[in-house]
């Protein structure tokens, strides 16, 4: 089959019930679809960047400025990772109440306000506080793998999830070019070091608020409109194919919309009863008559019960965190995201122990490289998923995926923490090879997430991207306390992984009682 080159600029085929894209329009931003996937991975990069731009003047400038002593540091790293935490186990649910367009913007905007207010840290105590209040940048990424679920098919919405975050997570590798060069070009105008790190942290706050404005402004909650009118769209996408006299419940509603009225003149009903579609007579024409005819009645049905996002009470909240499957998805992203992030943090830093001729500025740059790959790694563990998913139209396939990736990767933390090279070649290919496999599993994990509970999209994608930070702040610890003994903390780091993946390897993917995300 031959490769469409022009499919990144068209504007992509829609599923008929849904109205989520078949395919990314990667570069046609004039269209709806393509600019929700801009602003999605754009908005998480400059967040990710924002909140890792501490690490790359940490080590020696602000440790200096600020009179820091290496346990200060790692506690600063800690401190930042807590707050995240925090916020994506809230972002989750005000993603399903609010809409994740909404909840993003809030994260962005109340993100920047103590980004602006970094160069105020004139003591330890002042610093921990700053990083914390930033780690609410981090807790961006909840609405940014809802909003892209929100907007792409089951098709490609691994790819989406992967790509959006990928280049997002690349705001951590950037971030070590960046700082360090508005650092130093602030410094050859003449501002003193005490001064010029302070200056620093004010740009990404500026570029925070317009992407902040641009997200809100030119783009839209769901592909039909407002987040309030989403179960109106799929009842008058129904009603539009002629379905039957058949009843679609809306699952586990616990806040009933305000009644609607349809095309058909019949309105919502409250919450727990059941949505009547007046389709009754011969099945209508429509204008998606060639996509009616891959979809059965009940493919229908249940790809709208499945596909319709909730409003859901504390107790149900609690109910999906702890589902199994959710918390397969949560453990394994605690091993792949979070030692990403403990990586980030101090991988600089190592390669400066390694290798005392690296500089700041040429320690950071090669720190940089193992967040950069995230433009291709994360993205390849999101299309491999895909592909697999469409060559054996099984969930099972893309929960396989995901283990082999975290066994492949404590296998290589657990090399690198053996060998504990001084060699550059060395270090730096084990280091490349890990994060290849690393990063990819954070873009599978997220190819799955669309299919566990869809009804709770928003509180899955919470709980695993929180449970990824709590990864972070876990091995971020154990770097602490081994303080210098790096190669012992990925060699444990390593043994974690393998043996999490090992643990739950057997859950199923989703639960057999579940409707829809199969």
């Amino acid at each position: 089959m031959a490769v469409d080159f022009g499919l990144p600029f068209k504007a992509p085929e829609v599923n008929p019930i849904t109205r989520k894209a078949r395919a990314i329009p990667f570069l046609n931003p004039l269209n709806m679809y393509g600019r929700v996937f801009f602003f999605s991975w754009f908005g998480f990069f400059i967040a990710f960047w924002s909140w890792y731009a501490f690490p790359p003047l940490l080590h020696d400038t602000i440790q200096k400025d600020l009179n820091l002593t290496k346990i200060d540091v790692a506690n600063s790293n800690i401190i930042a990772l807590c707050a995240t935490l925090l916020v994506r186990l809230i972002a989750g649910p005000c993603c399903d109440r609010f809409g994740p367009r909404w909840t993003f913007t809030g994260c962005l905007v109340i993100g920047a306000i103590p980004t602006f207010l970094a160069g105020t840290a004139y003591t330890k105590s002042q610093l921990f506080a700053v990083r914390f209040f930033v780690g609410i940048l981090g807790g961006s990424f909840v609405p940014c793998q809802v909003w892209s679920t929100g907007f792409f098919d089951k098709n490609v919405v691994g790819t989406a999830n992967a790509f959006t975050a990928g280049f997002g997570n690349a705001g951590g590798g950037v971030t070590y070019f960046l700082m360090p060069s508005i650092y130093d070009s602030l410094v050859s105008d003449g501002l003193t070091p005490h001064v010029a790190w302070r200056v620093t942290f004010i740009v990404p706050g500026i570029i925070i608020l317009s992407v902040a404005a641009g997200l809100l402004l030119l783009c839209q909650d769901t592909p039909v409109g407002k987040w309030s009118e989403r179960h109106n769209a799929a009842q008058t996408n129904l009603a539009a194919h002629g379905v039957q006299a058949t009843v679609v419940d809306r699952p586990h509603v616990s806040i009933a919309d305000k009644p609607a009225s349809l095309s058909s003149g019949t309105g919502s009903p409250p919450a727990g009863e059941k949505m009547q579609y007046d389709a009754t007579g011969e099945r209508k024409q429509s204008v998606f008559l060639d996509h009616e005819a891959q979809l059965t009645e009940q493919q229908m049905l249940d790809t709208a019960r499945g596909e319709i996002v909730v409003k859901p009470t504390l107790m149900q909240v609690f109910k999906v965190m702890f589902a199994p499957q959710t918390l397969v998805l949560a453990f394994c992203y605690f091993c792949s995201f979070g030692a990403e992030l403990a990586i980030n943090s101090i991988l600089g830093t190592y390669y400066q122990k390694n290798f005392k001729h690296l500089g700041q500025t040429t320690s950071g740059q090669w720190a940089a490289m193992f967040g950069l790959l995230n433009v291709v790694t994360r993205p390849l563990g999101g299309i491999i998923a895909d592909l697999l998913y469409r060559q054996f139209p099984n969930v099972w396939i893309k929960k396989i995926w995901i283990h082999a990736l975290g066994v492949i990767t404590g296998v290589f933390l657990i090399v690198i923490g053996v060998l504990d090279p001084h060699d550059t070649s060395t270090m730096f290919g084990l280091i490349a090879g890990m994060a290849v496999f690393l990063e990819a599993g954070n873009g599978a994990n997220f190819a799955l997430v669309p299919h566990v509970l869809p009804h709770a999209n928003g509180v899955v994608s919470g709980m695993t991207g929180a449970t990824g930070n709590f990864g972070g702040i876990i091995f971020a610890i154990i770097f602490r306390y081994m303080k210098t003994d790096y190669a012992k903390s990925f060699w444990i780091t390593g043994v974690m992984t393998i043996g999490i993946n090992l643990a739950v390897c057997w859950i199923p993917p989703v639960s057999k009682k579940q409707i829809g995300g199969r």
